[in-house]
């Protein structure tokens, strides 16, 4: 999208001003904490390549990623199927990763796992590429039944409930990635959009 959308911008202003903050950013801090405890403990020796989902997955893989004292090759990818709105749509590859991926262990991370069709693809495809092992890190899990089949993820910093959620790197129609905690429109218990 090119210039400048004032109805767009206006109404994000809108939606983050009666937004509820699900998580406060020291909340987020521990999760990627823990996080990185878990992964240095599985991946340490094993000389990984850590592979940064964007857009969403920026923020997540940074703050991981400085967190994690022991080497790593760092890589990324662009999938997406938002493209600036709040539902998804078909997936659309717009980078693939650039270092060879064959007989190396990989670490996806990502910002969320919602219903996982994103996720799905990018693990099928990254397996075809011959990685050792395929490990995924979400700061976030969204509670609900609708997950895809077979997709999980390996680290999780939080679980989230079923509600449009952005802040901590997910956005809201491509505003407030930069938000230290996680914030969510709609009415509690409801789930009025789907995020990745």
């Amino acid at each position: 999208m090119s210039g400048f959308d004032r109805q767009r911008y206006e109404e994000a202003q809108s939606v983050y001003a009666g937004a509820d903050c699900l998580i406060p950013a020291d909340e987020i801090g521990a999760a990627y904490d823990r996080m990185a405890e878990a992964v240095t403990a599985d991946l340490a020796e094993l000389d990984p390549v850590v592979i940064c989902v964007m857009l969403g997955g920026l923020q997540a893989t940074a703050e991981l990623g400085k967190r994690l004292s022991f080497p790593f090759e760092l890589d990324y990818l662009h999938a997406t199927r938002y493209r600036g709105e709040t539902s998804g749509g078909e997936l659309v590859w717009k980078v693939s990763p650039g270092l060879r991926l064959a007989g190396r262990h990989v670490l996806i991370v990502d910002d969320i796992l919602d219903e996982g069709h994103t996720l799905a693809a990018i693990l099928a495809a990254i397996k075809a590429q011959g990685a050792a092992s395929v490990r995924t890190a979400m700061l976030l899990l969204k509670d609900h039944d609708r997950r895809a089949n077979g997709v999980h993820a390996d680290y999780v910093g939080c679980h989230v409930a079923d509600r449009y959620v952005f802040g901590a790197g997910m956005d809201y129609k491509g505003y407030y990635r930069q938000l230290p905690g996680v914030w969510a429109i709609g009415q509690p218990g409801t789930s009025d959009n789907v995020t990745s």
